[in-house]
């Protein structure tokens, strides 16, 4: 019998009723009716082609080639009970391995990882930076990125008033500092660099103004390294939080969700 053929339900009713040698109570501990279990031993004989039970005077009774599988089965079953327990036990990991754009990672995400790392010693963070990484290949737990949406995976989005323009305290050079992304992306303009966390450290060292997710500006304003210029500008893009369906119900990263958008 090939492995894929393998009728697991009807097994783990045999097991039940073997145990108990009473349909009704297997019933009971199976949270299905006696038929039910009936139906299933039924349908477990004609696959197999054997005799299982056999109703006497004293009650039911296992017939010799249903008690002779019944140890393995135990075992197989025990097994699959491993098996499943082994699967789980990433879920009381405390490793995750996070990918994020590199500016982000070090304007925003390593202070909130350090964070949460004091609030438990026991947490292990790997980050990498997210170029469209593969989730199962670089084995990534959680992906941060910026879009309009979680493109197809689970997400929650970390909120965010947009972008912001943001020059050093005081004032500096006039001149308007461009990213790759920026909303006010000008190939001719005065200074260049290559992303948003850059054109916010080249913001405070006077280099000219420079609008930036502000979300990524945040911890600079906060500590006065750059002044917002004007008013947030709403924006369909931000960050998001992202995962694929597996990784995302894990309680790990639920939890690692949950203090990274709090």
């Amino acid at each position: 019998m090939k492995r894929t053929h393998l009728p697991l339900n009807g097994l783990r009713v045999l097991d039940a009723a073997a145990r108990h040698l009473s349909f009704t109570r297997a019933a009971d501990e199976l949270a299905v009716t006696p038929a039910a279990v009936g139906q299933q031993i039924r349908a477990l004989e004609d696959t197999l082609g054997v005799v299982l039970f056999r109703r006497t005077a004293r009650g039911l009774e296992l017939t010799p080639e249903a008690d002779a599988g019944l140890q393995a089965l135990r075992g197989g079953f025990m097994r699959f009970e491993e098996a499943v327990a082994a699967m789980q036990a990433g879920q009381s990991s405390k490793a995750l391995t996070i990918a994020a754009p590199r500016d982000l990672t070090g304007k925003w995400l390593l202070p909130k990882l350090a964070a949460i790392a004091a609030a438990d010693g026991d947490m292990r963070f790997a980050v990498m930076a997210d170029e469209g990484v593969d989730f199962t290949e670089a084995n990534l737990d959680l992906a941060i990125r910026w879009g309009e949406g979680p493109g197809g995976l689970e997400g929650e989005a970390l909120e965010s008033d947009g972008f912001v323009t943001v020059a050093r305290p005081g004032g500096g050079a006039d001149l308007a500092i461009g990213w790759p992304g920026s909303p006010d992306e000008d190939a001719t303009a005065p200074v260049r660099l290559g992303d948003a966390g850059l054109a916010i450290d080249a913001a405070a060292a006077g280099l000219g103004r420079a609008t930036v997710p502000e979300l990524l500006a945040r911890a600079d304003i906060a500590g006065g390294r750059v002044e917002v210029l004007g008013e947030a500008r709403p924006s369909r893009l931000g960050y998001w939080l992202v995962a694929p369906v597996p990784q995302w119900r894990q309680k790990k990263v639920r939890a690692l969700v949950d203090a990274l958008a709090g």
